[in-house]
């Protein structure tokens, strides 16, 4: 077989991973650096990772994150106070695999967004199907499912992903029927992992619910699985104005 109709028969099979690299790997059996079981295996090894770094990047699409944040490139410096070990440690994502939650908990600026979206980020690179959004933004689709009566297919996109990161929780009271729609996303997802992150501590979470049954079956399976990490220190956002120069850290 010619070269030529070998990579029109990659072309065919979708293995464009072979197929970029089919020249530089022949010429390395040509010049007997490789045998015809080396020359095969590296050619599929050449595959694996294409088609790995195109899941890695449906996956990261998929997640829809507002910034491509990783826990290596957090400047923990900034912020001491922040526990920069537990969150090294939760970037194992032990977390996951256990079915457990994070709820990240402290003042506006600290970089909370920033921490549970380089989680979704580890998440995304270890295999794993990652949703991110304001939770204001996913009552307001769940709600939009009652009106053209779409909700049952809403609340399954939503409870498919291996991950929800649902930013910004608990920023104000939850009407009757955000309560139920929160209550039934919990439910239908189980036991996969959640990273939840607010400004109130999850024990100020519970008289932002109209009813405090709802509230306490909401709760009871966020809050008892879950890590708590308080996040505490200066605002970055300071920092990112036209103009501006970094702090020192204090």
């Amino acid at each position: 077989m010619k070269t030529h109709q070998l990579e029109d028969s990659l072309r065919q099979l979708k293995l464009f991973g072979m197929l970029d690299t089919l020249e530089a790997r022949l010429a390395q059996a040509a010049g007997g650096q490789l045998g015809h079981v080396e020359l095969l295996a590296l050619l599929c090894a050449d595959e694996a990772t294409r088609r790995d770094a195109a899941g890695l990047d449906r996956r990261l699409k998929a997640a829809h994150f507002e910034q491509n944040a990783t826990v290596e490139d957090f400047d923990f410096t900034f912020n001491p106070k922040i526990p920069a070990a537990v969150i090294r440690d939760l970037a194992t994502l032990r977390f996951v695999d256990a079915g457990e939650s994070v709820i990240l908990h402290g003042p506006v600026g600290v970089g909370k967004s920033m921490i549970a979206q380089a989680l979704g980020h580890h998440a995304c690179r270890r295999g794993h199907s990652v949703a991110f959004t304001k939770t204001s933004r996913l009552l307001a689709d769940l709600a939009g499912g009652h009106a053209d009566r779409s909700w049952q297919s809403r609340l399954t996109r939503w409870s498919r992903p291996t991950m929800l990161i649902l930013d910004d929780f608990a920023m104000r009271d939850f009407t009757l029927s955000q309560a139920d729609d929160l209550y039934e996303l919990i439910t239908e997802r189980g036991s996969k992992p959640a990273i939840f992150t607010a400004n109130r501590q999850a024990s100020d979470w519970y008289t932002l619910f109209p009813n405090p049954v709802v509230a306490e079956s909401i709760l009871d399976r966020i809050v008892n699985s879950a890590h708590h990490i308080h996040m505490n220190g200066r605002s970055y956002r300071p920092n990112k104005r036209p103009g501006a120069t970094p702090a020192e850290p204090t």
